[in-house]
């Protein structure tokens, strides 16, 4: 049986391939098919010159005594074979005939017939937008065509078996569906329609998680519901189904679990208690809050890690730090999450709030955390005194103690700890100390503020000498201090200030007044801190002032009385006679002394100084002075027995004592008289021979004045005596008044 099919099928097929082939035993006429049915062809053809009528025979294939002969006028140019057999091949010959009955051409086509018209046996809607129909299957139909007509519209689609399924229809609507069988040939007429309604559509709802432990439903009205249904289980399938019947348009699910992914489920029903199409949606319910949260503050960047128990659902988290108006956040899908660029000396509040896609959980109580200080701003520092440092500053919001740190130049560190806002410190001239304050507080250290330098006043000068090294000049010296960058030496008295600026260990105060009382200090100074105004001072006097003489009066023939103005009562007065003759000198604490034994006959120049225990003044201005015409006069030689001389004179004073002195080649002889006589004897003197005689007073000093004119005698001999004695004259010697 299945092999007489298949030749059958294979049959058929090589008569389907020549369907359109046409046969024409005439050029210029043809036939053509334009609608297949079960039982009927429809054909068309030209009209034929000279055709007064047309023929057609359509005899079955392999269906053996089944033939149809239609006859058609020459105006009638198609035609309708009826009463076919379904599914059958048919071979069609159309003929033209004239008048006389004799065929002027003819054509031939080969053409099946569709299958037999399908029966409806179901037709109905479990979809909104279709409906399913079931039928019988047709012999001979490769496929099939559903229709649904809704008045003018209708909505048609192929499939090849039952059942079958017309989709893209409106909900709730009522629908006339047929069918038709489909084979090469063509396709059958509709089967008797059925009516089907599409069932309600499926509501459109829309899902949130107003709580962790609730989930809104809602939705639209659905055309031609009468109630709801509304179920919602957890998609694990843990736990119970929960199901709501209404006629609202909206429901709430509570006491669901947090964070837990949920189904949900809806339908309308008809008036009937048909159920529409459902809708799911998977929701899921917002995170419960965060648990534990804690807060660890780092104090050298400023930042927070927050960390707390993860909470089930949860996606992300956000954490907001909030001071005030500022808030900061950060994000993670962690259990931790830091937060950067916290401000010092501010207390933030920390939540940590739970994400996921339903939404966000409340945020967590507020976990206070106060910052560490801020660096201590406006520090001042000021020596109350020498040697002490005071270090102030205003407090510090959230400072609950300082520390403030004092390092010196020569690396020595020392610090103070305290809850005020100052801090006292011993210090030393000549340094720069270097002052960092922190605040402090459970947090930590507060950041590091400006590094302040202070510079105490450089050192005194200690153990300075004032030495006066001139009447008028007092030369100070001193050791180099600690921070000195310049000194001052600064003298207070006299008839004022005298100032004395300079980089060096010394200083010469000149022109100064004589007999003055000076206050001495030397002042340390540097650019950073100025003058050390505590440098203690000595006292120097000048010396004293030149005595000026008034008057010199002769108080006897060897003696002068020097009269000066007395300026200090301290002062000791010393007189001077410089001459040739020597250095006469008198002293007195007055205003007068007497020079005495100055020799006769003398020129003097008279000065007067004055000494204190402060030093010695300059010299006065110099007074000269000549002493009185003292030599003796008529000095004369006499010869006395064989071998003597007799040197006679007149004196000028009988107060006066003279010295003779003979000067000659064979010897010096020198004789001095006793007081008040005027002549001199010398005895065993050589003759033959040349003398230089000369008669001067004796001073009391001791040796002879030589200003005294000198004389010139021969001393001849008589035998071996003393001859003639012969004046030869006076000598180049210069005479002194």
């Amino acid at each position: 049986m299945r092999s007489a099919k298949s030749k059958s099928l294979i049959f058929i097929g090589l008569l389907f391939n020549c369907l359109e082939m046409i046969f024409s035993a005439n050029a210029g006429f043809s036939v053509s098919i334009y609608n297949v049915t079960s039982q009927s062809i429809y054909l068309r053809w030209p009209k034929f010159s000279g055709a007064s009528s047309y023929r057609v025979t359509a005899t079955a294939v392999n269906t053996v005594g089944h033939s149809l002969l239609a006859r058609f006028s020459d105006v009638t140019l198609k035609g309708t074979l009826t009463s076919l057999i379904p599914n059958t091949i048919y071979a069609i010959q159309a003929e033209a005939i004239d008048k006389n009955g004799i065929i002027l051409a003819e054509t031939q086509i080969m053409q099946s017939t569709a299958p037999d018209i399908p029966v409806i046996d179901k037709a109905y809607s479990k979809l909104s937008n279709s409906i399913t129909v079931e039928w019988r299957a047709v012999p001979g139909a490769t496929s099939y065509l559903l229709t649904a007509q809704d008045g003018d519209s209708f909505i048609e689609t192929v499939v090849t078996n039952s059942p079958g399924t017309l989709t893209g229809l409106k909900p709730a609507t009522l629908y006339r569906v047929t069918i038709r069988s489909i084979n090469s040939g063509g396709k059958s007429q509709p089967s008797p329609f059925r009516k089907a309604k599409t069932v309600l559509a499926a509501p459109i709802l829309s899902v949130s998680s107003p709580s962790c432990d609730s989930i809104a439903v809602s939705w639209k009205a659905v055309y031609m519901a009468a109630g709801f249904s509304v179920s919602l289980m957890r998609s694990d399938g843990l736990g119970r189904m929960l199901k709501e019947n209404t006629t609202n348009t909206s429901l709430i699910f509570t006491n669901l679990d947090p964070g837990t992914l949920y189904t949900i489920k809806a339908y309308a029903w008809s008036v009937n208690g048909i159920p529409g199409d459902d809708f799911t949606y998977n929701q899921r319910t917002s995170p419960n809050a965060p648990a534990d949260v804690q807060v660890a503050f780092n104090s050298g960047a400023l930042r927070a890690i927050v960390s707390w128990m993860p909470t089930e659902g949860a996606l992300t988290y956000s954490v907001t730090a909030s001071s005030g108006l500022l808030k900061l956040k950060c994000n993670t899908s962690s259990a931790s999450c830091m937060v950067p660029s916290l401000q010092c000396s501010s207390e933030y509040y920390v939540s940590v709030t739970a994400y996921n896609d339903a939404g966000s959980s409340n945020p967590t109580d507020a976990v206070s955390l106060k910052t560490i200080p801020c660096a201590p701003v406006n520090i001042s520092i000021e020596e109350d005194e020498p040697g002490h440092l005071l270090v102030s500053w205003p407090s510090v919001n959230f400072g609950h103690y300082y520390v403030v740190f004092v390092k010196s130049d020569d690396g020595l560190e020392v610090h103070c700890n305290t809850s005020h806002t100052q801090c006292h410190f011993q210090s030393d001239c000549g340094f720069t100390y270097f002052i960092s304050v922190f605040a402090y507080n459970k947090a930590g250290q507060s950041p590091l503020g400006d590094v302040l330098n202070y510079s105490t006043a450089p050192c005194c000068p200690s153990d300075f000498r004032a030495v006066l090294v001139a009447s008028d000049t007092v030369e100070v010296t001193w050791a180099p201090v600690r921070g000195a960058e310049m000194y001052e030496t600064r003298a207070l008295g006299g008839s004022g200030v005298v100032r004395c600026n300079d980089t060096a260990t010394a200083c010469t105060l000149s022109a100064l007044p004589c007999n003055a009382r000076y206050n001495i200090t030397v002042y340390s100074f540097s650019e950073a801190r100025g003058s050390n105004t505590s440098c203690a001072s000595k006292y120097v006097a000048t010396a004293p002032c030149s005595p000026e003489i008034k008057s010199i009066s002769k108080e006897a023939l060897s003696a002068i009385s020097v009269h000066w103005q007395s300026n200090n009562e301290e002062a000791t007065y010393i007189v001077t006679a410089r001459g040739e003759a020597g250095l006469w000198h008198c002293t007195s604490s007055g205003n007068s002394c007497t020079l005495i034994h100055l020799p006769c006959g003398s020129a003097f120049s008279v000065s007067a100084i004055a000494r204190s225990p402060a030093g010695q003044s300059l010299p006065s201005y110099s007074v000269p002075l000549e002493t009185g015409a003292c030599c003796p006069s008529g000095v004369k030689l006499y010869r006395l027995g064989n071998n003597g001389i007799r040197v006679y004179w007149r004196a000028s004073d009988e107060m006066i004592n003279y010295n003779t002195d003979l000067h000659g080649s064979k010897g010096n002889f020198t004789c001095t008289p006793t007081s008040g006589l005027s002549h001199c004897d010398i005895t065993e003197i050589p003759c033959g021979d040349v003398y230089t005689v000369v008669v001067s007073p004796v001073t009391h000093k001791g040796p002879n004045l030589t200003f005294c004119p000198k004389k010139i005698y021969s001393v001849t001999c008589s035998g071996s005596s003393v001859g003639m004695v012969i004046y030869r004259g006076k000598s180049n010697a210069e005479q002194h008044i």
